[in-house]
């Protein structure tokens, strides 16, 4: 390990925890039962709760179109996450995982922490990416090759080359991107520089939190966030909750093992999001016929414009196109004639620079003239969570 770099000290809350620690990871366990445990210790699985499965931990939600919400998550719903995760991306304990992601975000909790204990592989913490060429060395001199990030870090990567003999010898096998939309243009650019796979999953906190996930073996479908994971079940319901054909556009739903218990101290959110035994997401989109999920948008992100229904998401992947755009976001703004209307924000690259008309004219050569933003504003930053999400509700405000 380079001089950034950590070891791991698991501290074990009882007996759910301890298949977690039975591969021959680089990983000390100790033995600390939980204050909410009785006489006897640990709580074992089916013991000491009302629902069965004892809680294993309360992940909130991003909260970047509303209020944070406390995800209550089993043992088993982080276990049968891990496994599956295990089974799709093929995770021994040879591997090293780079884990440079916030530890109490979902996506980095479970395939950064959870899904390599479980099976004894090798973590490496590193203490900060400031400056960026900290990633770089840790990939490097850590030996990792399992690489977890969010969509702006591969972006970035994606704009640089590597001699290609240096990339043969690192044992670096595997990138995974989550945790925000991953643009085509950058999946395009990472192709051409890169013959390392890059895949795409989907998931939510409330999912434990991993969905779908291109396959490492078989077809990747560019704007897909590929198929559920081994256990995980999803479908596409229209507004009055009927399943939807393949190809039509709803709401995505999900069931599974993963599936949260329920939101903490709110009865009525839980029933609204927990139906028939099925995830109510939020997102809209749409399953091929082979299976493959593609994400169109959130549900209240829509923009409904003189009737037409208007994805900001769509709006956003033809402005990550043009070589200045760093970030963008789309949100909807109230307007007299047309109900709502788009409106863009973006953050330009480093020593690039474009203007609001240059920005326009480049979307109007993509999109429908009925989907184009009104105004694009130019900040140094749009306000992101820990995460990198983008705030959208910031942005409203």
């Amino acid at each position: 390990m380079t001089k950034n770099l950590r070891g791991i000290e698991i501290i074990s809350t009882g007996g759910a925890f301890e298949e977690l620690a039975r591969g021959r990871g680089k990983l000390r366990l100790y033995d600390n039962p939980s204050p909410l445990a009785g006489e006897g210790g640990a709580l074992a699985p089916g013991e000491g709760d009302e629902a069965g499965q004892p809680v294993a931990a309360i992940l909130y939600t991003s909260g970047t179109t509303g209020k944070p919400k406390g995800v209550v998550l089993t043992h088993d719903n982080l276990l049968s996450n891990a496994r599956s995760c295990i089974d799709m991306f093929k995770v021994t304990r040879r591997d090293r995982f780079l884990l440079f992601l916030p530890m109490f975000h979902a996506f980095s909790f479970m395939v950064c922490l959870l899904l390599p204990l479980t099976v004894g592989a090798s973590v490496i913490i590193l203490r900060s990416v400031k400056p960026f060429s900290n990633v770089i060395k840790a990939v490097i001199f850590g030996r990792a090759s399992f690489f977890i990030a969010i969509p702006p870090v591969y972006n970035l990567l994606s704009m640089r080359r590597f001699p290609r003999l240096i990339l043969r010898l690192l044992p670096l096998r595997l990138c995974v991107s989550g945790a925000a939309p991953l643009s085509q243009d950058t999946l395009a650019r990472w192709g051409k520089n890169y013959p390392i796979p890059l895949l795409e999953g989907y998931g939510l906190t409330e999912a434990s939190p991993v969905v779908s996930c291109n396959p490492l073996d078989g077809a990747r479908k560019p704007g897909s966030v590929g198929l559920p994971l081994p256990g995980v079940e999803a479908r596409i319901l229209s507004e009055d909750g009927s399943e939807l054909p393949r190809g039509q556009v709803g709401e995505i739903a999900v069931r599974g093992p993963n599936v949260m218990r329920e939101y903490l101290n709110a009865p009525e959110a839980t029933a609204e999001t927990l139906k028939n035994g099925w995830l109510h997401t939020g997102d809209l989109g749409r399953i091929d016929v082979d299976g493959y999920i593609f994400i169109v948008d959130r549900k209240k992100d829509l923009i409904i414009s003189h009737g037409m229904n208007i994805y900001p998401r769509e709006i956003e992947e033809a402005l990550y196109a043009h070589p200045a755009v760093r970030q963008a976001a789309v949100v909807g703004v109230l307007d007299e004639g047309r109900g709502e209307v788009p409106k863009a924000f973006v953050s330009l690259h480093e020593g690039r620079a474009a203007t609001e008309k240059e920005l326009k004219s480049f979307l109007k050569e993509r999109l429908a003239l009925y989907k184009l933003p009104r105004r694009v504003v130019f900040m140094d930053a749009l306000p992101t969570n820990a995460a990198g999400k983008i705030l959208k509700k910031e942005l409203k405000k």
